[in-house]
């Protein structure tokens, strides 16, 4: 899994602070740990970009004034403005190796299906899927491989690889992914 770096700096707690915070143009946000004290923080939105806009689940390793090794954590929540678009607050949830953290995983598709090649239509009814495993076992995203998928076939959750030590919050027997006929039958 991929590390990422932040620097923040401490900031005041309550709206009044968030708000100037954000008349300033940074990102107020906090980072939490079960068993120990939240930190109220504030980022440049430049060093945002990449631990929010992306596919994939990054590890952080924050790195806060005043604490003098970085905190491993990943990003549990963000806020956008309904108007701009714009980042305005953001949690991180701080991880243990020995403690485990529920986090979503984003699917990705790789490969060709014979059953697209052959004119079916691909159909994914699940993009993210809620995990609960050990800060080792985190994986960036799931391949769901469709080389198999032949016209008619579905993938499911449980047809994912190397996902033993980790635990999904629906059941294995969800679909992922299914190629179907097209309305007006397939190619010849």
């Amino acid at each position: 899994m991929k590390e990422i770096a932040l620097v923040a700096q401490k900031r005041d707690s309550g709206k009044t602070a968030a708000k100037l915070i954000r008349t300033e143009g940074l990102i107020p946000g906090v980072y939490y740990r079960k068993g120990s004290e939240n930190i109220n923080i504030v980022v440049d939105p430049a060093d945002m970009r990449h631990i929010v806009y992306t596919a994939n689940t990054k590890v952080v390793a924050l790195s806060i004034e005043g604490v003098n090794e970085p905190l491993h954590c990943v990003l549990k929540d963000v806020t956008f403005d309904p108007v701009s678009d714009k980042i305005t607050h953001f949690d991180l949830l701080g991880i243990k190796k020995d403690q485990k953290l529920t986090v979503q995983v984003p699917l990705k598709l790789v490969g060709l299906s014979p059953g697209v090649r052959a004119g079916g239509r691909l159909q994914q009814t699940l993009h993210k899927v809620k995990v609960t495993c050990f800060p080792d076992d985190l994986v960036e995203h799931f391949d769901v491989d469709l080389s198999s998928l032949n016209m008619g076939d579905t993938f499911y959750l449980r047809d994912l690889k190397n996902v033993e030590r980790i635990e999904f919050d629906i059941q294995t027997g969800t679909p992922v992914c299914s190629v179907t006929k097209p309305r007006g039958g397939t190619k010849e």
